[in-house]
């Protein structure tokens, strides 16, 4: 097959293309859809990923030992503070209680003998019918038996407090577990435990911040004068768990702790939840938004109106004749349902917002306005926020 001159050639090319950018020119305007961006001020929240611990937490164990005889509690109920949880078999107690009683009428008895002859003793040396030594005597008898009346009473308050270790009872209000020992099984005292309480509301989240956005908030803090520099300052949070129909959750940012850990570089922060309906258990996993930044005007746009030139962000800016200039733009986290803008907008601009894959090279658009609402509808607060976190 014979070749084509060169000249030839390009003069095909050049005609070829004349030909596409003039059937584009006389296209028709592709109807797209056009919208100022949403221009109001925000605060930017930061995302962590942490997991819920209870307030308080306890093993329940008996102060004596003995041999179990009945349990009052119904396995993972809800338990009030001094509830009847378990009865130690009380017999032996009651028999050492008894002696102890015993013991301590003897005792006083002795007391009172001693006390008589001590008086009777000083009243006859005042007459000389009895010496000095024996009214000594008599002062060191009446002593002894003061102090072995105190110890009997001593020995019946630890039989009485035995006799009330072996009902043993809530030490603090929340959810039970269940039991660990059967009735009939011997419990060994301070050793064997019994069960386990927690409490759930309020209830604490815990999770770690990194140290880029410690420094971050550090800075915050030097210009407002709260956030984690003051444990936790108070700051307003809220948390959103596995389960997506589950509304969020808001708290309050209470205790950070005072280093950061030299092996993860990270430091250990507390929110408090309060948890009236007992939705959140110790052991969860949670989402919690935390504010990252003061308030700032930001430039907002939906995610649909961003487009993709090979590594960069685009959107595109139509103007009043229906042409279309793409704009590179650095974008932010995603708030009120749109994405934020950092860099390459100035907030004026009239941008595609649907329609961008009716865009071609040279085409005009015909461009029908629309205004944003300052939410969208599909969106959460601003403290549920997309956090999607770093800058692109």
């Amino acid at each position: 097959m014979p070749m084509l001159p060169r000249a030839i050639l390009f003069s095909c090319v050049i005609t070829v293309f004349s030909s596409a950018q003039a059937l584009a020119q006389s296209a028709p305007a592709a109807p797209v859809t056009v919208a100022k961006p949403v221009v109001r001020d925000v605060i930017d929240s930061d995302e962590f990923i942490g997991r819920f611990q209870a307030v308080d937490e306890v093993s329940v164990r008996s102060r004596v030992g003995g041999y179990l005889q009945e349990v009052h509690f119904k396995d993972g109920t809800m338990v009030k503070q001094g509830d009847l949880l378990f009865v130690i078999d009380q017999r032996p107690f009651i028999t050492t209680l008894n002696e102890a009683t015993a013991s301590l009428e003897v005792a006083k008895s002795s007391l009172t003998l001693a006390d008589a002859q001590f008086k009777r003793t000083e009243s006859l040396s005042t007459t000389g019918s009895q010496s000095a030594s024996n009214l000594d005597d008599r002062r060191r008898d009446l002593i002894s038996a003061q102090a072995n009346v105190r110890g009997a009473e001593a020995a019946v308050d630890r039989a009485n407090l035995d006799m009330d270790f072996t009902k043993i009872t809530a030490p603090l209000s929340g959810r039970i577990d269940r039991r660990l020992i059967s009735v009939g099984n011997l419990v060994q005292a301070d050793q064997t435990i019994l069960t386990t309480i927690v409490s759930l509301d309020p209830i604490d989240f815990y999770f770690d911040v990194d140290e880029r956005r410690l420094l971050s908030y550090a800075d915050e803090a030097r210009k407002n004068g709260s956030a984690l520099q003051q444990g936790g300052g108070g700051l307003n949070v809220t948390v959103t768990i596995a389960d997506s129909h589950q509304k969020s959750f808001k708290g309050k940012l209470d205790f950070a702790e005072n280093r950061v850990d030299n092996q993860t570089g990270t430091i250990r922060v507390r929110a408090t939840f309060p948890n009236p309906d007992l939705i959140l258990q110790p052991g969860l996993f949670g989402r919690i938004q935390v504010q990252g930044s003061n308030s700032y005007k930001a430039i907002l746009v939906p995610d649909e109106a961003i487009g993709s030139d090979q590594n960069q962000r685009v959107v595109y800016v139509v103007d009043t004749a229906g042409n279309v200039t793409p704009k590179s733009v650095r974008v932010g986290p995603k708030l009120y349902g749109y994405r934020v803008i950092r860099d390459g907008m100035t907030g004026d601009e009239t941008i595609i917002v649907n329609g961008l894959m009716r865009i071609r090279p040279g085409v005009k658009v015909a461009p029908q306005l629309i205004e944003l609402p300052q939410e969208a509808s599909n969106d959460e607060p601003p403290a549920q926020a997309d956090a999607q976190g770093t800058d692109q």
